[in-house]
């Protein structure tokens, strides 16, 4: 009797063990290009060779730039991470396309913001990143545009419009010194 209590006990933690380690490796797979993780990633090279960087932000026609070095790139990359396609509830609502420059992600869903990302590459790498993310409501539309260039240039350009007021343009803009 104590023999068949402990097979059906190992028993159950070896299957209980399996469908924990299956969860986890569906947590883990990416239906779309991984935004989220390949920005992790980024920051952390970023934080590791801290480059100098021009920042210019512009506000309408009003601008101001500085050289710096920036101390949070998650906080600085947090609008490129955000716009991860890979939300349970946006599965299967983009559309890929294979370009002559990478891969394009496109969807036509009103429930998603995130309208397209294309992933730029040559010979197999990351070159390039651009996101368009487009928000509307009865009092309110906004369109971003974001684009990144590894130790190049990355750029956030968003123009907001809330009935009733004037049109709002901004423009934050990182070069790589």
């Amino acid at each position: 009797m104590k023999y068949n209590l402990l097979i059906c006990g190992l028993l159950l933690l070896l299957c209980y063990g399996c469908g924990d380690s299956t969860v986890a490796s569906q947590k883990n797979a990416h239906t779309y290009f991984d935004l989220k993780g390949f920005f992790e990633k980024e920051r952390a090279r970023l934080s590791q060779s801290n480059p100098l960087i021009l920042k210019t932000v512009m506000v309408n026609d009003s601008s101001e730039s500085k050289q710096l070095r920036i101390a949070d790139w998650k906080k600085e990359l947090s609008a490129f991470s955000d716009a991860d396609m890979n939300r349970a509830a946006w599965k299967g609502l983009f559309q890929i396309r294979k370009t002559t420059s990478g891969v394009a992600y496109t969807t036509d869903s009103k429930k998603v913001p995130v309208k397209e990302v294309l992933v730029m590459e040559r010979n197999g790498k990351l070159y390039g990143l651009q996101i368009l993310i487009r928000n509307s409501t009865t009092l309110y539309t906004s369109s971003d545009t974001l684009s990144y260039y590894p130790d190049s240039l990355y750029e956030v350009k968003k123009s907001q419009n809330i009935r009733l007021l004037s049109e709002k343009n901004y423009r934050i803009t990182g070069k790589f010194k």
